[in-house]
């Protein structure tokens, strides 16, 4: 996709638009940042977004509960999408039908339809629209990913999430909350981690009996990827000890060895007879020292990088929605009992 740059030299000018947890984290990237200024607020509660602003020293900051008024009064540059999901595809396709871009959090959107109708509106404004997978910025997986590239050809992939998991109300309303909620990161990072994408899914979604969720919270599935590879993923959110790490514990096996990674540490790699592959270690924190939501402020960063240049950032929405098409046909072949065909067609 080509999207229309933005060469001028001065801050980029950018509005949250939710006032939850993670608008409140992205709230304090944007002031740090020498190349942004805040410049608005939106929540639906205008009372919250107000407090959240005065906890930051922002008293004199536009605040609203429409999102129209803001752009209307405050002309942005772009948008970063703080709210739940169910309200995503309306933000970003009403920001960018006013040619305002747009940096989201995952997901993209609740639906793959829901997602080819937000990338059709950034094809049309020639914007860019990008969601934001912090995972993809750790540093030890980033050094996954390239000591993982020097594996050869892939075959197999694996990743358990294994997480006692007591999350906020809305988890418990749904029907496969792994799935739906956190799956979404594993996934993605799998893609990254092999560079390949979903070819088709399937997958079984169960509750076991001793669970506080009254929905599906564990689920293995399979996806066959681009290239032959097998990822393999297994997890559960009411898992009673031994948990992994918030990221997951992988293994990688390639035609020259295997690399594991426990999710937290340095990566760990063997290889077979008569190759070579180096342990890549992680690189230096480029924020040391100052409190922060991991991964956002390289995500603006790549984001504020294309905008300048055209360069699209991981995440763009061409490559996200393989992302979200993982999850969906997780979700249809647990509800159908049968291998799914992985579409992201737009």
């Amino acid at each position: 996709m080509t999207f229309i740059t933005l060469d001028e030299d001065r801050p980029l000018r950018a509005v949250v638009v939710g006032a939850g947890f993670i608008g409140g984290q992205w709230a304090p990237e944007l002031l740090a940042h020498p190349g942004t200024e805040l410049v608005g607020w939106v929540d639906v509660a205008e009372e919250r977004a107000r407090a959240a602003a005065a906890t930051l020293g922002l008293d004199g900051l536009p605040v609203s509960a429409s999102l129209t008024a803001v752009l209307d009064g405050e002309e942005p540059d772009f948008i970063v999408n703080c709210t739940v999901p169910e309200a995503h595809r309306e933000v970003t396709v009403t920001a960018l039908e006013r040619g305002v871009s747009v940096l989201s959090e995952k997901p993209m959107s609740i639906t793959l339809d829901e997602a080819r109708t937000m990338v059709s509106a950034a094809d049309r404004a020639r914007r860019l629209f990008a969601v934001n997978q912090n995972r993809r910025f750790l540093p030890n997986l980033v050094a996954f990913r390239r000591t993982v590239a020097e594996l050869g050809p892939l075959g197999l992939l694996t990743s358990e999430f294994f997480m006692p998991y007591e999350g906020p109300p809305f988890l418990s309303a749904l029907e496969h909350p792994l799935l739906q909620d956190m799956a979404i990161h594993l996934f993605d990072a799998a893609r990254a981690v092999s560079g390949a994408d979903p070819v088709s899914a399937y997958c079984e979604s169960f509750r076991p009996p001793w669970t506080w969720y009254s929905g599906a919270c564990s689920a293995t599935a399979i996806f066959e990827m681009t290239g032959g590879l097998r990822y393999t993923f297994t997890g559960s959110w009411s898992a009673p000890g031994q948990a992994t790490s918030w990221t997951g514990s992988w293994r990688a096996a390639g035609s020259h060895g295997t690399a594991r990674w426990d999710g937290e540490g340095r990566p760990t790699v063997e290889t077979a007879k008569g190759h070579k592959a180096r342990r890549h270690p992680p690189e230096p924190d480029r924020y040391p020292g100052r409190p922060r939501f991991s991964g956002l402020a390289e995500g603006l960063e790549e984001f504020l990088t294309g905008l300048r240049t055209g360069r699209a950032p991981q995440g763009e929405c061409h490559d996200n929605i393989r992302s979200l098409a993982m999850v969906t046909a997780a979700l249809e072949s647990a509800r159908t009992g049968t291998r799914v065909p992985v579409a992201f067609d737009v």
